[in-house]
């Protein structure tokens, strides 16, 4: 849950999760009060300034604030076994295509499951891999020694880009902009013929927002899945923009879709 606190000059934006909270503002002074009113009402302990928080690592620095998830990329490694793989440059090999009706060997359903929803949490700082996990989690019904070949694979990329996060330039602009791309394959799900949108959402020059998706209808050209992605993206930034509205009470600029 997200609350947000206006009085006076005061501005607070406090995030909870269960029993954890997240509290930010625009004066020092403020967050110390709110503090102060929680620990007079809970037994809290001030773990002070965000370091880490859910598996992501917070690392707040004089021009910018990065997140990332390498720790939990690490451990992720370990348990499938591939800690001390090679490493690749790309997450997926060009133009693989896969199909649930695979003839090939059969693997551990569970452990596959498991792997891949590790990845799927790691999505949360890597959009550089939200497609292929994506892919992959197509398969988790019945995979086949293919569908592990094409995580392994992914898992080879992460090794060498354990390191990668999200970074956050503290500008000290008040401009809100919002840029949003999308894009989208014709036709990519070779058993439904369905295509694939893919959505990057910037604030400023960061990327706070994205997703890849099948796609709900079959596109009969690529100028129909194009448009069905833009009309995803359209959605999702409308949201973001009421969201940062309420988030600041300033009114984003009108977002560029690209």
């Amino acid at each position: 849950a997200l609350y947000t606190r206006r009085r006076g000059k005061e501005e607070l934006v406090v995030d909870v999760y269960v029993d954890d909270l997240i509290t930010t503002g625009a004066r020092t002074e403020d967050i110390n009060s709110f503090k102060r009113e929680m620990a007079a009402h809970f037994q809290m302990s001030d773990l002070g300034a965000l370091s880490y928080y859910l598996g992501i690592e917070v690392r707040q620095g004089r021009e910018a604030l990065t997140l990332g998830q390498s720790a939990y990329a690490l451990k992720l490694l370990e348990r499938s076994g591939m800690a001390e793989c090679k490493s690749c440059v790309t997450p997926m090999e060009e133009r693989l295509k896969l199909t649930k009706a695979s003839t090939a060997a059969k693997v551990d359903a569970t452990l596959y499951r498991s792997i891949v929803g590790g990845l799927r949490y790691l999505v949360h700082m890597r959009p550089d891999i939200a497609f292929v996990v994506g892919y992959v989690s197509r398969f988790m019904e019945d995979p086949r020694e293919d569908h592990w070949v094409a995580v392994k694979r992914l898992l080879r990329y992460v090794k060498g880009t354990v390191n990668h996060g999200i970074i956050f330039p503290k500008t000290g602009g008040s401009r809100l902009q919002l840029t949003v791309f999308s894009d989208a394959d014709m036709a990519g799900d070779i058993d439904g013929r369905r295509s694939t949108s893919g959505v990057l959402v910037f604030l400023g020059s960061a990327p706070i927002s994205w997703l890849s998706l099948k796609q709900k209808v079959v596109a009969l050209s690529t100028c129909e899945a194009e448009y069905v992605a833009a009309a995803t993206a359209a959605c999702q930034v409308v949201w973001l923009r009421r969201l940062l509205g309420e988030l600041t009470g300033v009114e984003a600029h009108p977002p560029a879709l690209m």
